[in-house]
C-alpha cells in the first residue's frame, strides 16, 4: 500500500497588491523522497514555502497536510547580535529541547566537537550546520530547507547535500529544498519542481535537465550531473573530462 503525501498542494493561487505571484500550483511531497524547487528571483518560492508551513494562507486552492506531519524548518541564513554570549549547544536548547538532544542532533550533523564553541565563531559551513541541527531536534518526517548551501563554498556545498540525503535516509524524512545551485542539486533530489509563478515542468531531474521550459529560464549551459564518475550533456550523452562521449559504469541510458 503506497504512503500518503506528506502534503499536497492543489490549485494554490497567490497575488499581493494585485499581481498574481503563484498560479494554479499543484504538487505532492511524498514521504522519503528529496524535492527541490527551483526558479529565477521573483519567482515565488519563499511565498510557496511560507504557504506550506501554514506561515500565510493561499487566495485560492488548498494545501492539505497528513496528520502525523512534523516539519524540521531551516531558515537561508542567522542574525544573531555578536556580542551576544551563546554557544552553539544552546543556541539549539533555546528550541526548547534537552542538552543530550541537542549534542545528538550536532553529532549527525557532524559537528558535536563544536557544541560550546561560540555561534558567532563558527565559519559559513558550520553554522549552515548548526541550523541543519536545529531543524532536525524534534525528528521531523519533512525538513524545508531554504537555500541550505548559502555562504559555503563548493566543497562544502557537494559535503551538505550528501549530508542531507544522508539524514533522509537516516531520520527516514522527506525533503523540500530551495535551491538555486542547479548543477550540485540535480545529483541530490528526487523531483525538481521549476517555478516561475506557475510550474514551468516538473519531474526527474533528467527529464527536467532537457525540458524546453528549464531551458528557456536557465539557458543552454545548464549541465545534469548525477551520482556517476561522468556528466551528462542536456542530451543525455555522457561525457568525459575531455567533452567526449562515453558510457560510464552504471550509466542508465541506452
Amino acid at each position: 500500500m503506497m504512503n500518503k503525501p506528506l502534503i499536497s498542494l492543489n490549485g494554490v493561487n497567490k497575488a499581493f497588491q494585485g499581481q498574481d505571484v503563484l498560479q494554479n500550483i499543484s504538487f505532492v511531497v511524498n514521504p522519503g523522497e528529496i524535492t527541490t524547487l527551483i526558479g529565477p528571483n521573483g519567482a515565488g518560492k519563499s511565498t510557496l514555502v511560507r504557504i506550506m508551513l501554514g506561515l500565510i494562507e493561499p487566495d485560492s486552492g488548498s494545501v492539505v497536510s497528513a496528520q502525523d506531519l512534523r516539519i524540521g524548518y531551516m531558515p537561508q541564513k542567522l542574525n544573531i547580535d555578536p556580542t551576544l554570549p551563546i554557544s552553539t549547544c544552546r543556541f539549539l536548547q533555546l528550541a526548547n529541547m534537552s542538552h543530550d538532544a541537542c549534542h545528538e542532533a550536532l553529532a549527525l550533523v557532524g559537528i558535536s566537537h563544536l557544541s560550546a564553541t561560540p555561534i558567532q565563531k563558527l565559519s559559513g559551513g558550520e553554522v549552515q550546520r548548526a541550523l541543519l541541527a536545529r531543524a532536525i531536534l524534534r525528528k521531523p518526517n519533512l525538513l524545508v530547507l531554504d537555500e541550505p548551501v548559502q555562504g559555503v563554498d563548493v566543497n562544502g556545498q557537494n559535503a551538505l547535500y550528501k549530508m542531507i540525503g544522508d539524514l533522509s535516509k537516516t531520520l527516514s524524512c522527506a525533503v523540500l529544498m530551495v535551491s538555486h545551485d542547479l548543477h550540485i542539486v540535480m545529483s541530490a533530489t528526487d523531483q525538481v519542481i521549476c517555478l516561475n509563478h506557475h510550474i514551468c515542468c516538473q519531474g526527474r531531474p533528467e527529464q527536467v535537465a532537457q525540458d524546453p521550459a528549464y531551458l528557456d529560464i536557465f539557458g543552454q549551459t545548464a549541465i545534469y550531473a548525477h551520482n556517476h564518475d561522468h556528466k551528462h550533456s542536456l542530451h543525455g550523452e555522457v561525457l568525459d573530462a575531455d567533452g567526449v562521449h562515453r558510457h560510464g559504469e552504471g550509466c542508465q541510458h541506452d
